[in-house]
């Protein structure tokens, strides 16, 4: 599938939305497309309330994808998703991340 297809995949929803992400999160570090994909993904209030799993949502799951794919325009896109997101978020996801601050953050997939 394309990025665009896969981008439009997860965000109508359903069973197949969580593997799309992921999907683009495996292509980030190669294709600035996919991880601009991403960066829109994780603007949605959709994915912001579908939870991977306990805190993490596919939200969370795209902009930590956006981080260890470690490309300047992967970054700098994670960084803008991060500030996108509300507070209470942010200090979560820092707080998962193991970081103080968002540009501190390497985590790995």
């Amino acid at each position: 599938m394309s990025n665009e297809e896969l981008a439009d995949l997860a965000a109508r929803g359903g069973p197949y939305r969580g593997k799309a992400v992921f999907e683009l999160i495996d292509r980030a570090r190669a294709d600035e497309e996919a991880a601009t994909r991403l960066d829109q993904l994780s603007r949605l209030p959709a994915l912001r309330g579908d939870r991977a799993f306990h805190l993490v949502s596919l939200a969370w799951a795209a902009i930590i994808g956006l981080l260890a794919a470690e490309t300047p325009h992967a970054r700098k896109l994670a960084c803008a998703a991060f500030e996108a997101l509300d507070h209470t978020d942010q200090v979560d996801f820092l707080s998962y991340v193991g970081a103080e601050r968002i540009e501190d953050a390497h985590p790995r997939i």
